[in-house]
């Protein structure tokens, strides 16, 4: 039995981490400058309603405080020992203790909301309404801050929006037709049931055998790949490393290239690269600005067409946005505080790889240990004189595998 841990260190961060940490603490200085501002002007004039906003401001600085925290704390002690798989899940644990927050601000705007049906109260629209756009805009701008100005944190993302959009491509192969001078030629990533390669054939003609394949990715890496001839087709020797975000150019034997370009579809990594830290401050900006459009909206019906109704009624249905995006966020963080397998489809993949000339894959765990980093465990049981190297080699494509734990049982030949 051997076992094999790789790589080494246990630093399991976002890539953007401490980019999402700036991020969230300017956010947080917006809203103390905010709250400051409320609070000390509604003394100064007399305001109740200003000092009220002020002080929930200071609940929604409250809440992006812990954010900022987890994403420090998290920093500091990346490297530190005591944490076996490193503090990428501490954002995690921080978004389930947003989501909890989340949920008690809207059973508490929720009671509130039906107590004014029942018992209506004066509304003074002069100072409310101000204010309520005021937050908006506050609400606006954080969200801007915290996106990154265009950054890549989408909000179909944030909100966990998706990430479950499975079959809508064919899993087993990426097609490419591609018009040559012979005739076209139609090139695809084969991984049905088998490690991803490249296989091309000529739609009218057959493609010569000496023909070959170079990748260049993003990051200006370059790969070639030799192509054998299978009776119909050509396919390459090698498998093709994950991600399959490349441009393919095709060497044709007597000359001619030609490019086509491949796209890496995330699917059920969406989940594993999500930062459930940022999605809860996220949220919580978005919650307040829905909150404050939606008060706006009825202070404006209530003021003009006398309808004190819409106060309430406004303030209950920003009560069932947020529990509905509290709830979203306490399952997904849930999930991977209590290890669940983030990624159903990668598991497959894992046994595809693993199980071929006889090896059988016995237990298989897979977590996420951080955005963007996932764990695994394998118990191999194999009739071939194999070690752990073997299989971690077999598996390097999975670059989002950043820690891996080879177990390696030998059969004897019955």
């Amino acid at each position: 039995m051997q076992k094999a841990f790789f790589p080494h260190h246990h630093v399991f961060l976002a890539a953007d981490h401490e980019r999402s940490e700036r991020k969230t603490w300017a956010v947080i200085i917006l809203c103390g400058l905010m709250m400051a501002g409320e609070i000390i002007g509604g003394i100064l004039f007399g305001s109740i309603a200003l000092v009220a906003d002020g002080l929930h401001m200071s609940t929604h600085a409250g809440a992006l405080l812990l954010a900022a925290l987890a994403y420090s704390y998290a920093r500091k002690h990346a490297r530190d020992g005591r944490f076996t798989f490193g503090t990428g899940k501490l954002g995690d644990l921080a978004g389930f203790m947003s989501a909890i927050v989340l949920a008690m601000i809207a059973i508490l705007i929720g009671y509130e909301s039906v107590t004014r049906v029942f018992q209506p109260v004066p509304i003074h629209f002069a100072e409310a309404i101000p204010i309520a756009c005021l937050g908006l805009a506050v609400n606006v701008i954080s969200a801007w801050l915290l996106s990154g100005a265009g950054h890549h944190h989408h909000g179909h993302d944030a909100l966990g929006h998706g990430e479950h959009g499975r079959g809508d491509h064919d899993h087993g192969t990426e097609k490419r037709l591609i018009a040559a001078a012979g005739g076209a030629l139609l090139l695809e990533i084969y991984e049905r049931g088998v490690p991803p390669r490249f296989r091309l054939q000529g739609e009218n003609s057959r493609v010569p055998a000496d023909t070959m394949i170079e990748t260049l990715r993003p990051d200006g890496s370059r790969q070639l790949f030799q192509l054998h001839d299978r009776g119909g087709y050509l396919e390459s020797a090698q498998e093709i490393p994950e991600p399959h975000e490349f441009i393919a150019q095709i060497h044709l034997a007597g000359g001619g290239d030609h490019q086509v370009a491949f796209e890496e579809h995330h699917h059920g990594h969406a989940g594993a690269h999500r930062d459930n830290n940022m999605r809860a401050a996220v949220i919580h900006v978005l919650a307040d600005a829905a909150v404050s459009m939606l008060v706006i909206i009825g202070l404006v019906l209530a003021k003009a067409f006398g309808w004190l109704w819409m106060d309430p009624l406004a303030g209950m249905i920003g009560a069932c946005v947020i529990a509905s995006w509290s709830y979203g966020l306490i399952r997904d963080t849930a999930a991977i505080l209590l290890d669940m397998n983030p990624d159903r489809e990668l598991t497959d993949k894992l046994r595809q790889a693993i199980e071929v000339e006889g090896d059988r894959l016995e237990d298989l765990h897979l977590w996420r240990v951080g955005p963007g980093h996932l764990a695994a465990i394998l118990c191999v049981a194999t009739l071939h004189h194999r070690d752990s190297t073997y299989y971690r080699q077999r598996l390097e494509r999975f670059t989002i595998l950043s820690h891996l734990t080879v177990e390696v049982i030998p059969l004897q030949a019955s």
